[in-house]
């Protein structure tokens, strides 16, 4: 073992091969030892009698701890051979650099998540000992995310991004669909909702049960036809998004005819998909509301109604958590080109194990693109009342009549605001269902790959460090 600075360890024989042996010259008498040969260094004297039981003196006494049989004098330094007279001796090697040695302190210098290593250089020119630890290589970032496991705020940070390095193409795609979506919005509202509609009677304490049954009606048909054009709108929307955003991973440029090229055979499986979905809360609905029904129609009324409001909470649950399951299907469907089966069960087991954190982060989403639509709708919902004939006062009542220019108005702030909301949320989604397949099934390999980045050819998926 070489007395390496910075690795020799306490303890450890003498360099260039020497060991300590019982058999070795201490043991032996003085009279014994073989005499120096000619050209060789002259042996030592023998140590001078010592008191007190010293090595190398007298016989230790009874009461010591010394051993008698000593290791050999350590010979550091090589002989050089004979010097001639008046020879100067050789110059003492230079002192060893700070921090090099057993328990030397190392220089002062970045932290080791601050810079490159500082420390006590070892074999190979790496650092030696003590010189820290300079943490994992950066992911591979070819696109708006790196090719690794994402925390939250890189998955929000993502979309954002991704909004705003193809902001032509993003925006584009949000604005038509959002432009389209409320002019159908007011057209149906102006000229067809507002007149056959009439939901007064649920502001109006003197109302009959008949009265306020059909002003309810009349709002569920108005909330439902809206809400239907909403959907159709962010269908298309999300489908050529998911697009943008899968190509905004790999850093590629998209165009808003690229986008469309790609998404448009996918869009009819992406409605039917949703009509799925529909149709499963529907059902879902339905069987929690049934029980409270069955027993009201039996006659206990007060039993009906608390089983009802039961019922109809677990449905909610129950509905929430399917959503939740099923939320990366329409990534799978648009980036895997798979059916509306196959993707309900990718979603469902990419999510497997995840709920909770799926559900937060879209949570999260939908909580900040709600707050940014608010910011920017009400103020134009406000602008739209004033300018109505029954003033903000009807507004906040609920009794004012919307009219045109309250349609318009509001309608150029929900444009605004859905311009902005869109891209963000699904962006989330695919970007989540990117996430979780890099989790599970190393994805960022086969991303890396479709990138042009080097060193992946010969990686096979699951050999990721970290997962």
């Amino acid at each position: 073992m070489k007395d390496t600075p910075g690795w020799a360890s306490p303890g450890s024989a003498p360099s260039d091969g020497q060991e300590a042996d019982s058999s070795g010259p201490a043991d032996r008498p003085v009279s014994d030892r073989p005499a120096p040969s000619a050209g060789s260094p002259a042996a030592p004297p023998p140590p001078a009698p010592q008191s007190g039981g010293q090595p190398g003196g007298n016989p230790p006494d009874p009461g010591t701890k010394w051993s008698k049989e000593q290791p050999p004098r350590a010979q550091w330094s090589a002989p050089a051979g004979p010097r001639t007279p008046g020879q100067a001796p050789p110059p003492p090697p230079p002192p060893p650099p700070p921090g090099a040695g057993w328990g030397g302190p190392p220089p002062a210098g970045p932290g080791p998540y601050g810079g490159p290593p500082q420390g006590p250089v070892g074999y190979g020119g790496h650092p030696g000992w003590g010189a820290g630890w300079g943490g994992p290589p950066p992911a591979a970032k070819p696109g708006v995310i790196p090719l690794r496991p994402l925390g939250v705020g890189e998955i929000l940070d993502g979309a954002v991004s991704t909004m705003r390095t193809y902001w032509r193409t993003v925006l584009g795609i949000s604005l038509t669909v959002a432009i389209v979506t409320q002019l159908i919005v007011v057209l149906l509202e102006g000229l067809v909702l507002n007149s056959t509609t009439d939901t007064s009677a649920l502001n109006d304490p003197s109302a009959t049960l008949d009265e306020q049954t059909r002003a309810m009606g009349d709002l569920l048909l108005e909330s439902g036809i809206v809400l239907l054009v909403t959907l159709v709108g962010t269908i298309i929307a999300t489908a050529l998004l998911t697009t943008v955003t899968s190509r905004a991973v790999l850093g590629r440029p998209v165009t808003l005819q690229d986008a469309w090229r790609d998404a448009r055979p996918r869009i009819p499986r992406l409605f039917g998909l949703l009509f799925l979905l529909l149709l499963i809360a529907a059902a879902v609905s339905a069987a929690g509301a049934l029980p409270g029904v069955l027993v009201s129609a039996a006659g206990a009324q007060d039993a009906g109604a608390a089983l009802s409001l039961l019922g109809t909470l677990g449905a909610v649950l129950v509905t929430l958590w399917l959503l939740v399951r099923f939320s990366l299907a329409s990534p799978a469907l648009m980036l895997e080109k798979q059916g509306i089966k196959k993707a309900l069960g990718r979603s469902a087991k990419l999510v497997r194990g995840s709920w909770w954190r799926t559900f937060g982060i879209q949570l999260l989403a939908l909580i900040i693109t709600n707050i940014v639509a608010a910011i920017v709708v009400v103020p134009f919902a406000l602008a739209g009342a004033a300018a109505s004939d029954s003033g903000v006062s009807g507004f906040l009542d609920g009794t004012g009549n919307h009219g045109w220019t309250y349609l318009i108005i509001s309608g150029i702030g929900s444009v605004i605001g859905s311009m902005i909301t869109l891209p963000i949320v699904a962006g989330v989604v695919v970007l989540l269902y990117i996430d979780q397949r890099i989790r599970r099934e190393a994805l960022d390999l086969d991303l890396a790959r479709a990138a042009g980045l080097q060193g992946y050819d010969n990686r096979t998926p699951g050999a990721t460090p970290g997962r």
